[in-house]
């Protein structure tokens, strides 16, 4: 395969190219076979190469920017919890450059975007919630605190770059200190659950399609772990910022779930009632941050392809706001907040 074109003012690529000749004979890293695998949300981004025997995946992330130790220390705990994660093959730490086992070239979610039924879905899924539960029974007790504090912080996205900034709303005194509550509420609601390994996205975009059907999937993207509520990941699988997930299956596979971490000692609790309850407030918590993170990407960052994905998360936010009383002083904002129309301006395409 032929090399890609990249602009010549890619100094990144320059140093990594010189990188890749220094590595070992025995890999047989062909630097001409170099090529765009992937970007995501972060400074990160990855290429593909052609090695011995097959493919490797580089990971380039500036040390400005990124840190490549966090991807190391949790790809560790991942592996030693027998998940499916890339091996390191090669690194580079001062320059941030690490060359990776390939998990393949389809994640789930490119996946789903082809087309699938549901007996295909499940053998897909099915191993995947399996996986969930092998993951969190990994070590955390290492990794940083997903505690009330952090998880309060997380929510100011919300009123700054969703109310104030997509909607061009400024709320009400009134409404400002109910949504302060509404947040205290669901932060300390959350914090209080056991903790376990988090992987903060554990997705459709993140899992990567197993070598045969029923095996367990590849995951990636594990860089930013961190030590807080078992009911995080499994809230972010079954309402996926990427592709909508209708209650009924939210439900199906949020009880399969729930019966494979009790069979494994895992803290979730004898009363699937609570634990759906917990669950679904852990899901409005994370979509109210994705809410401001995505307006963010596309103002800030100029990554436009976010907001198209705003419709779902907003839906996901009712679907649970709606069903509790707490949620009623965030129902009435939302409720406002549809009759204003962001500006076409602030959002080039």
């Amino acid at each position: 395969m032929e090399s890609q074109a990249f602009p010549q003012a890619d100094t990144r690529l320059a140093s990594l190219q010189s990188w890749l000749s220094t590595l070992p004979a025995e890999l047989g890293a062909d630097a001409s076979t170099l090529r765009t695998a992937s970007s995501d949300a972060s400074f990160r981004r990855y290429f593909r190469i052609d090695i011995r025997g097959g493919t490797a995946i580089i990971m380039d992330a500036p040390p400005s920017h990124e840190d490549c130790g966090p991807f190391l220390h949790v790809g560790r705990r991942l592996q030693e919890a027998g998940l499916t994660v890339p091996r390191i093959l090669a690194e580079d730490l001062e320059q941030g450059f690490l060359l990776l086992s390939d998990l393949g070239t389809h994640t789930y979610l490119q996946r789903l975007r082809e087309g699938i039924d549901d007996a295909a879905l499940q053998r897909l899924y099915r191993p995947a919630l399996q996986e969930l539960v092998r993951m969190q029974q990994a070590r955390a007790d290492d990794l940083p605190a997903y505690d009330v504090d952090r998880l309060g912080q997380e929510l100011t996205v919300f009123n700054e770059w969703y109310v104030e900034k997509h909607c061009q709303a400024t709320l009400s005194p009134s409404d400002a200190a109910a949504l302060a509550q509404v947040f205290a509420t669901l932060t300390a609601d959350n914090a209080s659950q056991p903790t376990v390994l988090v992987h903060r996205d554990y997705h459709s975009p993140n899992l990567m399609l197993p070598q045969a059907d029923g095996d367990q999937p590849g995951v990636i993207d594990f860089q930013d772990a961190v030590a807080g509520p078992i009911t995080y990941d499994i809230a972010s699988l079954v309402t996926d910022a990427r592709h909508t997930w209708e209650e009924e299956q939210q439900l199906d596979w949020s009880i399969r779930y729930w019966e494979a971490a009790r069979a494994a000692g895992l803290p979730v609790g004898d009363d699937f009632a609570a634990f759906h309850r917990a669950y679904e407030w852990m899901s409005l918590q994370r979509n109210l941050r994705i809410l401001g993170v995505f307006v963010r990407l596309s103002l800030r960052d100029g990554k436009h392809h976010y907001l198209d994905h705003l419709p779902r998360v907003q839906g996901y936010v009712r679907q649970v706001a709606v069903r509790y009383g707490a949620f009623k002083p965030l129902m009435r904002i939302l409720d406002r907040l549809e009759g204003v129309e962001p500006s076409p301006l602030l959002y080039p395409r």
